[in-house]
């Protein structure tokens, strides 16, 4: 796919791919794009726009026009549609997000407001005949992750793109993955994946929200609490009302590839048990619940050891370098975005095993490219993107039951066929959330 400016009339042309073509992977319909008689490029509306949603309304510029710009803070939006490539299109500022997926005439709408938004908005999206890019990661609760399936099961004439973009990297993540695979490593034993530890803080002083700022629209779905800094923007990753810490952040990330590799990614897979006994939190906890309110309340020090159905132990950890290690029974490899490393990787054990034949196949049949390229170019063609939506949810399961685990400090074992919490009521609890009136999910 050449980085040339798609027009929407080049996208409605390439959609009449068929099924058949479009083999073996699913090939989706897609609905007609929204038709404009002065401009045929696709409309793309941008939710959520802090640092990382600049970068990717950036990114989006190359397919289409950004003709709408939402944020609660009206100072990131303004500083979002004056830079790079967004503000040629001089797009609306909004601060509802409704107002978006309303028009018809935007056909892509990309999601990146903090993790606890996502699949209310997500799947809203879906309902009103959107494409969907999202950033991971995508679900803040295991009862999420049903949800935002079943919309897009139901809706799967949509394109529904998650922002893993590891999984794009073919020199080193798909490497690793393709020899784990393989056999090249033998039966691996023991699997280690390092996402750092979370930040320590606390007490934070609560204070007035900027007046640019709508705090309780902020807040959405979670508990309407007073505005303390460190729990917005940047800074919403470690409190639980909000993300899952680490394990949500990086875990999105390694996770993914360690079961990815493992072929653990298919609805009903994935581990059984997680043994979060050594764990600790940077504020005080009880039954699984900080006592305070104005601390960091996510895990920062932690060792959480995972039971995958091969047998193979998966520790995800915030001790030790940050990346994965594989270890099998006849070697082993490290990889993280930085390097890929490792016996089997210098003596090169994957020649002749790791063609473009078997990068397509991860790719799920689609050359291997950009993360966005993929995600316009089955849009175009039909087909589940590689960063898709059914694998996704698969690997969140294990980050939120990692957190659980960590939470309550002690192991939490889970059915992941039936994807329930078996013999535990305290920790099935935390399957899903209270959500403030107005604010919930619709349910499809």
């Amino acid at each position: 796919m050449t980085q040339r400016k798609n027009t929407r009339r080049d996208f409605l042309k390439k959609s009449a791919v068929t099924a058949a073509a479009a083999a073996p992977f699913m090939a989706l319909p897609r609905p007609a794009l929204s038709q404009d008689s002065a401009n045929d490029r696709l409309r793309i509306g941008c939710i959520g726009v802090g640092g990382m949603g600049r970068g990717d309304a950036n990114g989006h510029s190359r397919f289409g026009d950004i003709v709408s710009v939402c944020d609660v803070d009206r100072a990131q939006a303004d500083r979002c549609v004056a830079s790079g490539s967004v503000n040629r299109t001089n797009p609306e500022i909004v601060e509802d997000y409704r107002k978006v997926i309303d028009r018809d005439d935007i056909d892509v709408v990309s999601v990146v407001t903090p993790d606890h938004w996502h699949v209310k908005i997500c799947i809203e999206a879906l309902m009103a005949g959107k494409h969907v890019f999202c950033q991971k990661p995508l679900t803040l609760t295991l009862e999420e992750n049903q949800l935002i399936r079943n919309a897009c099961k139901k809706y799967n004439d949509r394109v529904f793109f998650i922002g893993t973009q590891q999984r794009s990297d073919r020199n080193k993540f798909l490497r690793a993955i393709n020899m784990v695979q393989q056999g090249l490593l033998g039966d691996i034993k023991t699997i280690t994946v390092g996402i750092n530890g979370g930040p320590g803080g606390g007490p934070f002083a609560k204070t007035d929200p900027p007046s640019t700022l709508n705090w309780d629209a902020w807040l959405g779905q979670a508990p309407k609490v007073d505005y303390i800094p460190q729990r917005c923007h940047g800074n919403f990753r470690w409190w639980y009302e909000y993300s899952g810490g680490k394990f949500t952040d990086w875990g999105a990330h390694h996770i993914d590839i360690a079961l990815w590799a493992m072929s653990l990614t298919g609805e009903g897979q994935g581990p059984t048990e997680f043994d979060g006994t050594d764990a600790k939190h940077p504020c005080p906890y009880e039954g699984g619940h900080a006592t305070v309110d104005n601390y960091y309340n996510t895990a920062n020090d932690y060792a959480v050891h995972c039971k995958l159905p091969t047998g193979t132990t998966m520790t995800v950890t915030s001790r030790g370098d940050n990346g994965i290690m594989f270890e099998g029974t006849k070697g082993r490899i490290f990889v993280n975005r930085g390097k890929i490393v490792g016996q089997p990787i210098e003596e090169n054990w994957d020649e002749g095993k790791y063609t473009e034949e078997e990068q397509s196949a991860l790719y799920k049949g689609k050359p291997c490219e950009g993360h966005k390229n993929n995600f316009y170019r089955c849009i175009a063609e039909g087909g589940l993107p590689v960063s898709d939506v059914y694998s996704h949810v698969q690997v969140m399961n294990s980050c939120h039951l990692c957190a659980i685990a960590a939470r309550l400090g002690r192991i939490v074992r889970w059915d992941p066929k039936a994807e329930k919490i078996i013999g535990d009521a305290e920790a099935a609890t935390f399957f899903a959330r209270e959500q403030r009136a107005g604010y919930e999910i619709k349910r499809v």
